[in-house]
Parts: structure tokens; C-alpha cells; sequence
């Protein structure tokens, strides 16, 4: 296997960073689980363990019947969400059955679980150490760019909302109102131009849902709309229901909604010119964000793409779907993807006296430290030259 000196890497990164005038970040759930918020699986085993009586029942035969059909990885809550709700479609929410789980049992199953999502999360949320998502925003916002500063998550959480208001950085959504906001479609479907007031805000597209979005039903045209919702006091009394990985149409199909809309934006985004777009916490396991990617890099040849992994094993399997790609750089514990090539991070301080290496790297582990997100950030903001400015936004 090649060597790649990781302090050469660096330096070029380093050059990235500051010469990128248009750069945009897509974080994973890797994010949030460094921060204390439960990964897919300890979710799945959350929710397992809390359900009761007929929703452990028809839970279990939910699991049980994937783990037939999905054999090369556990079945996580994802999928159970999304063949629940192919339950729900295909009986048309009635008496009637598949696998043994009925149409109502899969919409009261369905609600259940998210209220169980909601409240797992909230209270992870609630003790969770949010500084590293303030100082990367605070260092975001005082990046002097002629573009707008972009976020794409699959996280559900809040965690990135209240950093950004506990330090009152301004962000948008798509969503407006202050009542019942509402999501308007034509607010992210063009890019905002340079003497727009609201240039510098940070734009926030949540693609797997979130915590704070809830299905209302509109009764002038019986279908189903997303609104916004702020602190909700008791999510189990609240009647509609949330929209956190969403995968079914149940809404206006003339009208986009969020996850829709959002994902278009992240096409057009990715194919818009010059980009550096970075990857935290991101382990490439969703098809349909993949093939989005994978699509741009192809298409744009003045895209280039940053993967930062907290496993080796992520690299590697990677490496299996995007040798091809040149534009494509990926960085793990101790191995790496550099112009296609799949190598081993080789370090050299006795070639670079002058460099300082521990932002990034563990001499004692001998291992490259950036895949955790922690560590990330604060090695965005040791070489920002504005550490104290940073630190004094988030206090």
C-alpha cells in the first residue's frame, strides 16, 4: 500500500481553507455522537427497550421481517421507520395487514416511535456540551466569503439550532412565520446574490427532518403540510406528528416539501462552480445522498471533496465506490484516499521542524486525529487566526 505524508496533506488543506472563497459542510450523525447524542444504533436499542405491550409486538415483527431481507448489516431504525410506513401505504392505515402488523397499528406504531425519538433525544440534548458546535459556527460566520455559507445535516437533533441562537448567529431554513412557520419552497430554490442582506446568514438544510418539524393536516385541501414547531413541553401529548426521516409523500406533491426541496439544493449547490464541500461524521451509507455526490463529482470538475472518517474500515469502503474520482480526497485514523489512491498515512516531522502537528496528529496512537469532529474544529480554529474573537462569540 502507498505512503501519503499526512504533513504534506495538511498544508495543502491548510491552503484550501484559506484560498476556498465558497466552501459548504455536510454533517453526519459522527457529529452529534461526539457530542453525546446516540448513533442509529443505540437508538434502535433505545427505542426497543422502551416500547410496550402491543408496540413491542408489532415492533418486533417490523425487525424480524427485515432482518430476513437485510443480511450483510443490522437493521437500524431507519429501515424499520420506512417499512412501517409502507405498511401504513399499502393498507391505506386500515384493518387490513401485512406481515401481521395492521394499517392502524402501523400509524400508532409509527407516532410512537418518533415521540420515543423526540424524548431520547431531548434528553441527551439537555446535558450534551454544545461549545464545539458554537465555536464552529462562530468560526463559519467570521469566514469573509462572497458566497452564502451552507449546512446540509441528516441529523434530526437541535444541537446546531441552539448553538447557533445560544451565540445569536442568524441562519435560515426555508422556513417563515412566526406563528406556525411554514416551509416556502421558492426561498431555496435560487442562490442569494451579493448585495443581499441576508448573504453571510448561515443556510441550515436538514434533509433526514428534524425534532422541531411536525405534519399538520390542511383542511381546505386534505393533505398534509410541514410546519415548524418550537419547544414542545410534552411530546406525548402532542397530536400531529413528527417528521424525522421521512420517506413517505404525504403532502401536496405540487407543492416541494423541505427534504425534497433540500436535496435539490444540494444537487445544484454541488454543481454550482468552485466549491470546497467538507464531510464530518458522514459514513456514505444513504444510496440516495451518495448518488447525489458521486453525480457532482463527476459533472463538476472544480468541486473538491473532503471526507473526514473516525474509522479506517469507512475509508476502505469508500475507496470501493469512488477510486475513480480526483477530486476526491478522504482522510482517516491511519489511512487515506489521495487522487485515488488508497494509501497509509506516513508522518515525517523531521522533513517539516517548523511544522506543528498536534491539531491533527496523536504521537502516541500514531494516528490522524480530525475524523472526530471535536478535533475538527478545533483545528479549523487554531488556524484561523481568530481564536479569541471565536471564543468570545460563544461566551
Amino acid at each position: 500500500m502507498d505512503k501519503i505524508n499526512v504533513i504534506r496533506e495538511i498544508r495543502e488543506l491548510k491552503t484550501h481553507l484559506s484560498y476556498s472563497k465558497n466552501i459548504g459542510f455536510f454533517f453526519g450523525a459522527g457529529t452529534s455522537c461526539a457530542l453525546g447524542i446516540p448513533n442509529v444504533e443505540q437508538l434502535t436499542a433505545g427505542i426497543e427497550a422502551t416500547l410496550t405491550d402491543d408496540f413491542l409486538v408489532n415492533f418486533k415483527l417490523v425487525k424480524t421481517d427485515l432482518e430476513s431481507i437485510i443480511t450483510t448489516r443490522k437493521v437500524n431504525i431507519e429501515d424499520i421507520l420506512n417499512q412501517i410506513r409502507r405498511i401504513r401505504e399499502l393498507t391505506g392505515e386500515t384493518i387490513k395487514e401485512y406481515e401481521g402488523v395492521s394499517g392502524e397499528n402501523a400509524k400508532l406504531l409509527d407516532k410512537e416511535i418518533c415521540k420515543i425519538i423526540y424524548e431520547i433525544i431531548l434528553d441527551k440534548e439537555s446535558v450534551a456540551d454544545i461549545d464545539t458546535t458554537k465555536k464552529f459556527f462562530a468560526w463559519l460566520s467570521l469566514l469573509n466569503r462572497d458566497y452564502s455559507k451552507e449546512v446540509f445535516t441528516t441529523n434530526y437533533d437541535l444541537i446546531i439550532e441552539k448553538s447557533l441562537e445560544a451565540s445569536q448567529i442568524p441562519y435560515f431554513d426555508g422556513f417563515v412565520g412566526a406563528f406556525e412557520p411554514f416551509f416556502w419552497q421558492e426561498s431555496i430554490d435560487q442562490f442569494v446574490s451579493k448585495n443581499d442582506l441576508t448573504q453571510n446568514w448561515i443556510r441550515l438544510w436538514k434533509i433526514h427532518g428534524s425534532l422541531s418539524w411536525f405534519w399538520k393536516e390542511d383542511k381546505k385541501t386534505n393533505s398534509q403540510k410541514i410546519i415548524r414547531i418550537g419547544k414542545v413541553e410534552n411530546i406525548k401529548k402532542e397530536d400531529n406528528e413528527l417528521v424525522i426521516y421521512p420517506s413517505k409523500e404525504k403532502y401536496d406533491s405540487s407543492k416541494k416539501q423541505p427534504f425534497i426541496a433540500y436535496f435539490d439544493r444540494l444537487k445544484n449547490y454541488l454543481l454550482s462552480g468552485e466549491l470546497l464541500f467538507v464531510f464530518s461524521g458522514y459514513s456514505f451509507s444513504d444510496q440516495h445522498i451518495n448518488e447525489i455526490i458521486f453525480n457532482c463529482l463527476r459533472q463538476n470538475n472544480r468541486l473538491t471533496v473532503l471526507v473526514f472518517f473516525f474509522l479506517d474500515s469507512e475509508v476502505e469502503n469508500l475507496y470501493k465506490q469512488t477510486s475513480s474520482y480526483m477530486n476526491l480526497n478522504v482522510f482517516g485514523p491511519t489511512k487515506a484516499i489521495i487522487n485515488g489512491n488508497l494509501g497509509e498515512w506516513e508522518f515525517t516531522p523531521h522533513l517539516y521542524p517548523n511544522e506543528k502537528s498536534d491539531t491533527y496528529w496523536n504521537k502516541a496512537k500514531n494516528e490522524f486525529m480530525l475524523g472526530d469532529f471535536n478535533q475538527l474544529v478545533k483545528f479549523f480554529i487554531a488556524n484561523s487566526g481568530k481564536k479569541e474573537t471565536i471564543e468570545s462569540i460563544t461566551k
